[in-house]
């Protein structure tokens, strides 16, 4: 899809859709309200005054044949009340329009900028809801798909501030394209997407994005004692993969280095513990904290923040075998420290904790942030509106929470009293892999936190975000790509 910047007189422009915004609180006596609804000849108050349109969030009235217009079909799309519109509800009616007309075969669309959002965010979430609703879990159908796209998505504006405008434009497409490209690993069958093909994705974005990679494999893994990550991995005939990333400024501060850490379980059986048969393909999707960690790193490589990062993913299968862990076993991780296994489907944080010490003793990271689709727990506690965030830095989980509040993911913290560690105390080792099923998502991240010493780490459980069952206007079911935005907005942030 190609996204660009049109200053004709919406009157005049040759399309095949021109889209509007329409404000709940609309006026028609005055400003733009006014021409709009002349140039419709009184549609479109009169398709208030009948209530088939109100304006309200993502509702759509497709209009033909306006004489008046030089473009051939006329679309409105509701944005909310005037006062309360943000870049969220512009990314949403980008991806509305982009998706509805899409049903109608429409190849070239202009949606007409209006006054409300600062410029550059403006052409940002336009373009991100643009490329984020192009997005279908459909890669592998040969009947029934709906291949037709939005070829031309077209911005009509009249501001002075086109520089801003245009690199709004260019930030969101980064964006855009690098979520979808979480989405897309996320889909992917596992038999196509091992650990092997995780490290082969991300030698195509070290190249893309100009990065530099480091790939640990089992060899190397043993040297450094990480038995917690191969335990996990033993059980597979699929060898696990420590990826590296790493992307460097020549201004970056030289004391700071941020470490991205995604969980990237590319398929979870559950291994001896082994999860009900219901549901168990959805499995495929275990590795999305690492997918989201690899997409956020190919944006941080177009976009060049002044910061130091590294993106560290974790990679492995989790199956039952002749091999495979066994509850009751005892772990030793890179820390040092010993872990009896009492669930093997309780596996992603031993994956992390593994990764997190490489990051902080061998990468010398500043501070860490983890993603994982870490528990079912956390889909019982926020269900799929908000991720699970929990840390021991109040300052980077504010950070966090402020940055995801803008990008449109939601994040809900919950505690991490000692208390909770005592669930995690175990007979034979220095600690138990699981705590049971009480406070499970607060559990799997307290044992996390047990492995980053005193360097600030924030968590994200993704378990229940990383997916969406229920499609929406704006967005497809399937893979969400949830992090991504937020991890490199967050970034940017650190300037």
């Amino acid at each position: 899809m190609e996204i660009k910047v049109l200053t004709d007189s919406f009157y005049q422009v040759n399309t095949d859709a021109l889209v509007v915004a329409i404000y709940e609180d609309e006026a028609y006596q005055e400003g733009l309200g006014k021409e709009l609804d002349e140039a419709t000849g009184g549609i479109i108050s009169s398709l208030f005054e009948r209530k088939e349109f109100r304006g309200k969030a993502n509702e759509t009235a497709y209009i033909h044949l306006v004489p008046s217009l030089k473009a051939r079909r006329l679309l409105l799309v509701g944005v909310g009340k005037q006062a309360k519109v943000t870049s969220l509800q512009l990314r949403q009616a980008a991806g509305t329009v982009a998706r509805f007309l899409r049903t109608k075969k429409v190849k070239t669309l202009a949606f007409l900028l209006r006054d409300g959002v600062a410029i550059e965010q403006a052409g940002q979430a336009l373009a991100e809801g643009a490329l984020l609703s192009t997005f279908d879990p459909d890669t592998y159908k040969t009947r029934e798909r709906d291949r037709s796209q939005i070829e031309e998505f077209s911005i009509l504006s009249t501001t002075q501030n086109q520089a801003d405008l245009e690199k709004g434009i260019a930030v969101g497409k980064i964006l855009g394209d690098s979520t979808n490209f979480a989405r897309n690993l996320v889909n992917e069958p596992s038999s196509n997407l091992t650990p092997k093909d995780m490290a082969s994705k991300a030698e195509e974005i070290a190249k893309e994005a100009n990065l530099t990679i480091e790939l640990l494999d089992e060899e190397k893994m043993k040297e450094l004692g990480m038995g917690s990550l191969l335990g996990v991995s033993r059980g597979s005939a699929e060898e696990a993969r420590l990826i590296v990333l790493r992307y460097e400024h020549p201004e970056a501060k030289a004391e700071e280095t941020i470490a991205l850490v995604g969980k990237g379980i590319t398929f979870d059986s559950g291994g001896i513990s082994i999860k009900p048969s219901e549901g168990m393909e959805k499995m495929k999707g275990d590795m999305a904290g690492a997918a989201a960690v690899m997409g956020a790193m190919r944006a941080i490589g177009q976009l060049k923040p002044k910061a130091r990062v590294v993106g560290v993913m974790a990679c492995a299968e989790n199956m039952p075998s002749g091999t495979a862990i066994k509850p009751g076993d005892v772990l030793t991780s890179m820390s040092g420290q010993t872990i009896e296994v009492v669930n093997t489907d309780a596996e992603g944080r031993l994956v992390l904790v593994d990764a997190i010490t490489y990051t902080r003793e061998k990468l010398a990271a500043t501070k860490i942030i983890d993603l994982a689709t870490l528990t079912g727990a956390v889909g019982v506690a926020l269900g799929p509106v908000y991720t699970a965030i929990l840390g021991t830095c109040q300052e980077l989980i504010d950070q966090v929470i402020a940055t995801g509040n803008e990008v449109g993911e939601r994040y809900w913290q919950l505690p991490l009293d000692e208390e909770y560690g005592e669930q995690l105390r175990s007979d034979i080792a220095d600690l138990k892999n699981s705590g049971g099923r009480p406070a499970g998502t607060i559990t799997g991240a307290y044992f996390i936190k047990e492995f980053t010493g005193d360097t600030p780490w924030v968590h994200l459980d993704i378990a229940s975000t990383a997916t969406s069952n229920e499609k929406k206007p704006y967005l497809s079911k399937g893979a969400t790509g949830v992090g991504v935005r937020t991890l490199v907005a967050w970034v940017m942030s650190q300037n």
